[in-house]
């Protein structure tokens, strides 16, 4: 039984939801509150795009435009035709999964920086559309959002978002699990290891690679959504290319292959900014400098790294004691 708790699919969600309940009282004030629903946010789409680079090994350098989508697409139908913000985030993050579909089999044809350069364009034309449709998106100006609903309830305040951006994360986390620990993710990571193996071995790989990148691009979506509805306004900003690196950063720090790294790697890169505002101009050139110095350091990121070494020195502590 104790096994069974303390293992990724149950021990760690547990973790989660544990360390979700005990953040508020460690919060002083709205601020930090605001700061935390952010950092779910973007943990939940850093969640997908780690099954998408992480477990399948297929890079994506514009999910931000997939996160921009959800956005808009909650903000034009609530605020011009009068859509409940649920079904407005439920048809926009519809329309991204048939929008990745679409466009999933031609582009992850691709590897290496053929792909990157791929799903980069994918994200800079999702960019241009949202910056030149003025009449719908408002521009460069951007467009207030209209505040979610749920069950005849406004939702209001850093508080309550923290509590429904935390359930949401639970849940991205545990559909990831779930999805990891099934044939589904040993087919992922056979992909990753080597595509003409897999395929030798009978696995499907076009499939499995649309499948993770249409799952990915609707979290994406879904947490677009929330930010949108959070804010109540949205700019182009969100669907900017930094916006595809930030996100890309967050899943290499925390620890590609790893999806509570990927939490971790959110968490972390969502605070640090305001704990350098001094450095606010050079916010992009410190997440650059961040993504090298992973690279060269901690390859495998910030979990991964600490698991080995906690699992080295574990070990040497029980050779010691048996010698």
């Amino acid at each position: 039984m104790t096994g069974k708790l303390m293992n990724p699919r149950s021990g760690g969600l547990l973790a989660l939801a544990a360390f979700i309940v005990a953040v508020p009282f460690l919060l002083p004030n709205e601020f930090y509150f605001d700061v935390a629903v952010r950092a779910g946010i973007n943990a939940i789409v850093c969640v997908g795009l780690n099954l998408l680079i992480g477990y399948a090994g297929q890079i994506s350098l514009g999910h931000a435009g997939f996160l921009g989508l959800g956005a808009y697409t909650s903000a034009i139908l609530t605020a011009n035709y009068g859509w409940h913000p649920l079904a407005a985030m439920a048809l926009g993050a519809t329309l991204v999964g048939v929008l990745a579909f679409a466009v999933a089999r031609p582009i992850l044809r691709l590897k290496g920086h053929y792909l990157a350069m791929a799903t980069l364009g994918l994200g800079i034309i999702i960019s241009i559309v949202v910056n030149n449709e003025a009449d719908v998106t408002g521009g460069p100006d951007g467009m207030m959002v209209p505040p979610l609903v749920v069950f005849g309830f406004e939702v209001y305040g850093e508080k309550i978002w923290y509590w429904l951006v935390g359930a949401g994360l639970l849940v991205s986390v545990w559909l990831a699990l779930n999805i990891i620990f099934s044939p589904v993710g040993r087919a992922l990571r056979s992909v990753h290891g080597s595509e003409v193996a897999a395929e030798v071995s009978g696995i499907d790989t076009a499939r499995y690679k649309v499948m993770v990148f249409v799952i990915s691009a609707i979290l994406a979506s879904a947490a677009g959504s929330f930010a949108a509805h959070y804010s109540g306004f949205i700019t182009p900003s969100d669907v900017s290319f930094f916006k595809s690196i930030e996100l890309v950063t967050m899943v290499v720090l925390g620890g590609m292959a790893s999806i509570f790294g990927a939490v971790v790697g959110a968490v972390i890169l969502t605070i640090l900014p305001e704990l350098l505002t001094w450095f606010s101009e050079y916010e992009h050139m410190i997440f650059g400098l961040i993504l090298m110095l992973t690279m060269i350091f901690m390859p495998k990121g910030l979990i991964p790294t600490l698991s080995v070494k906690m699992r080295i020195q574990g070990g040497a502590r029980v050779e010691g004691k048996q010698s």
